[in-house]
């Protein structure tokens, strides 16, 4: 293993290794040429903002358009879509469809990363916060990973959550509520959390990036 930081190389002993480098949308043999669609360069389905191919009468969504292939993804993308054809104005942020892998400790995130920021010269502030240090998780036995919370440093807006743990696919949908309603680090970190709970992680990490420093760090 190498890593992308650094390029330090270490070696793993393991039974199984699983690879994973991406999907690709089932297209094939669909019969889309014999109606007129045409596929873009990846294979994808092209649609509007109302999710309409070239063809008038014809909709997509999910995995055969743009965007990342989750079900949650699609699920919504069949609401708004329905919608519009009923004559309603529904909306999809990409930007707070929350991306989990359920491992063990998962990993879940939502919003940008620290490195997308950076690219995009937008000052920012950083919090971050261990289970290590979080009342529940000690109690669990289960205080691999932590929380990490990007905000925008002129408006506090949050810009992006990042969970390791074992609770990271359930606590991320919080950060993505608060993403969905423009809330800022600051807002998150004065609402009162449940104690004990894993939920408090995010809620220190936040008032770190809001103001530099955890109550129980």
């Amino acid at each position: 293993m190498e890593t992308v930081k650094g390029g330090k190389q270490e070696e793993l002993d393991c039974d199984v290794l699983l690879v994973c480098v991406g999907r690709r949308p089932y297209t094939a043999g669909l019969g889309l040429e014999n109606v007129g669609i045409t596929l873009d360069e990846r294979g994808r389905v092209p649609v509007d903002a109302a999710f309409k191919t070239s063809v008038p009468n014809i909709y997509a969504i999910g995995d055969v358009i743009h965007g990342p292939m989750l079900a949650h993804k699609a699920e919504d993308e069949g609401i708004i879509c329905v919608e519009g054809l009923l004559g309603g104005h529904g909306h999809l942020d990409y930007n707070c469809v929350p991306s989990v892998i359920y491992t063990h400790p998962e990993v879940g995130w939502v919003g940008q990363a620290e490195e997308g920021v950076k690219e995009k010269g937008v000052e920012y502030r950083v919090g971050k916060f261990p289970f290590s240090a979080n009342s529940r998780a000690k109690t669990n036995a289960d205080t691999d990973g932590l929380v990490k919370v990007i905000s925008d440093a002129k408006t506090d807006r949050i810009l992006g959550v990042h969970i390791v743990g074992s609770v990271a696919g359930e606590l991320i949908n919080e950060a993505v509520l608060a993403m969905e309603y423009g809330a800022s680090a600051e807002d998150i970190a004065r609402v009162c959390h449940a104690h004990p709970t894993c939920a408090e992680a995010l809620r220190e990490a936040s008032l770190m990036a809001y103001c530099g420093k955890a109550l129980n760090l």
